[in-house]
């Protein structure tokens, strides 16, 4: 994936630096800094003045504002169709809810890949836009962020989220 990355940029957020990275059908990344699996590098220009770029970094500013709940940009987030199909559940899911990884695994049809869509959302490159963080233990605990539970307890807080993830 990150050999179709055309540019990228880095932007600082109230919870660390964040990476954010685009092919020329859309937005392809963001990744805090030290995030489990990011890139280790990205060969291709900074260029922060890129339309999509600098859109996406006002979106997440206005997100950070408290202004915005939904983000209106092009993605182009690259994985299995399995990943996919996970990432699409999570697009689903409204600021403010949670859900479980159990039923993240039922709503994609397979009701015992509960351990396979933890680790399809561990992969997610879209942190936020794509809001992996708004997924918990079906008990409601804060479980795996590849982000960091800090931040995930953080944007759920930003968010009004309930405490418990609804099944």
């Amino acid at each position: 994936m990150t050999s179709s990355i055309t540019c990228r940029a880095h932007i600082d957020s109230p919870l660390g630096g964040i990476t954010l990275a685009r092919t020329r059908e859309g937005l392809a990344g963001i990744w805090f800094d030290g995030q489990a699996h990011a890139p280790s590098t990205l060969d291709c220009p900074v260029q922060p003045e890129d339309e999509l770029l600098r859109e996406a970094a006002q979106q997440l500013a206005d997100y950070w504002a408290g202004h915005r709940r939904h983000f209106d940009l092009p993605l182009d987030a690259r994985g299995t169709s399995f990943q996919r199909a996970v990432w699409q559940v999570l697009r689903g899911i409204e600021p403010g809810h949670t859900t479980s990884y159990a039923a993240v695994a039922k709503a994609i049809g397979a009701p015992q890949a509960v351990r396979a869509v933890g680790a399809a959302i561990g992969r997610n490159p879209l942190s936020i836009v794509v809001p992996c963080h708004r997924v918990l233990g079906s008990d409601g605990s804060m479980t795996g962020y590849a982000g960091g539970l800090p931040r995930k307890m953080a944007l759920l807080q930003l968010e009004g989220a309930r405490a418990r993830a609804t099944a």
